[in-house]
């Protein structure tokens, strides 16, 4: 059906090739009909003569079927209906044979009307459903747009924030608790007479120095100060070493001899996603390695975070490709790549054989790479 709408319309396109299609397939059926004269007797012609005019009502239109029917009738009654070479009705039964030609011819031209109907209303249908799709995707590129710049405005908030955050736990609260510490020192002082007093206030500075240095760790996890004075290996390696302890997780850090600087928002990126791999095999894992490589490739740092625990399931892997919540865990990593132009790559051969997380990000032009 759809093959035959085609060649409908294309047919239906070119006026002259209209006429030119109907006139060839009233010729071929004289030519059959000629060349099966001495088979075919009496009214024959009009038996392949229908074949014809059916198919120029149904590919060629009313006009050139109207000139079928009409050259169909005289040549047939001039060449091929006794008496030939003459256009006079000679008995009723010819007068029949023609008027069932002329009625078959007409139902197949009303036939063929209503389909070409059809096919336009099926046509302007189909022209106005591809223009509403093209509009609504239209629609829906500028929404992801704008969902893609707010995405990157709130990473870029949330970062800005927890250097905020960071630098008031360092200056405001460090400050109040070391003040606090020393007063606690002079009291101890001054009460080592009161050996209740002096053991309660000995457990209260202890205390405050342990608060003291947990608030500093915070303040350091949220935004290090290594990240802005000393670059990424030097955050990279304090980090490692403060994860290993704390996790009793053995981190291998593979770093070239030489690392130079990135650009600010390239190394924050990478640290955000090191760490979130790591706090990730911490807790899902059950691996005692961790193993980190930075590496360059041409104009890209790649970056890979790996575990021996017990991996992902493909049913696994299929949840967290669909994940919906933005900026949390993989998502969050996979958003933070994407707004720098990178990949990130998340590769599990099944349960039992750990995880691996691939991170491929351009350097940008004119920024310090790994060194040579």
């Amino acid at each position: 059906m759809r093959t035959h709408s085609t060649l409908s319309a294309r047919l239906l396109g070119y006026s002259a090739a209209r006429y030119a299609f109907a006139l060839l397939a009233v010729a071929f059926a004289f030519f059959v009909q000629w060349v099966l004269r001495g088979v075919l007797h009496g009214y024959s012609p009009y038996l392949t003569l229908i074949a014809a005019i059916g198919f120029s009502a149904w590919y060629c239109g009313l006009l050139p079927s109207v000139v079928a029917v009409t050259i169909s009738t005289l040549a047939a009654r001039y060449w091929f209906i006794r008496p030939i070479h003459s256009f006079q009705i000679s008995n009723f039964e010819q007068a029949i044979g023609l008027a069932t030609f002329l009625l078959v011819s007409g139902l197949f031209m009303l036939m063929g009307e209503a389909r070409r109907r059809d096919n336009e209303i099926l046509r302007l249908a189909h022209a106005d459903l591809e223009n509403r799709i093209r509009q609504r995707t239209a629609e829906l590129d500028a929404a992801n747009h704008g969902l893609r710049q707010l995405s990157a405005r709130l990473m870029q908030l949330q970062d800005d924030e927890r250097r905020r955050i960071a630098r008031e736990l360092h200056d405001s609260v460090g400050q109040m608790l070391a003040a606090l510490g020393m007063n606690l020192s002079t009291v101890k002082a001054d009460l080592e007479r009161l050996t209740k007093a002096v053991n309660a206030v000995t457990d209260s500075a202890a205390l405050v120095d342990e608060l003291n240095k947990e608030i500093r760790t915070i303040s350091h996890l949220l935004h290090p100060p290594l990240l802005d004075e000393a670059g990424l290996a030097s955050a990279l390696r304090w980090y490692s070493d403060g994860f290993a302890q704390r996790s009793k997780i053995q981190v291998d850090l593979d770093l070239p001899a030489q690392f130079g600087r990135l650009s600010g928002e390239l190394e924050t990126t990478i640290f955000r996603v090191v760490q979130e791999c790591l706090t990730n095999i911490h807790r899902h894992s059950g691996s005692s390695v961790a193993k980190i490589r930075l590496s360059q490739s041409g104009d890209e740092v790649i970056v890979r975070v790996a575990d021996e625990g017990r991996g992902l399931s493909p049913k696994k892997q299929d949840a967290i490709a669909e994940a919906a919540t933005p900026g949390v865990g993989v998502r969050g990593m996979r958003e933070r790549v994407r707004q720098l132009g990178g990949t990130l790559e998340i590769n599990s051969n099944g349960e039992g054989r750990g995880t691996a997380v691939i991170v491929r990000l351009p350097v940008t032009q004119g920024a310090s790479t790994v060194a040579a």
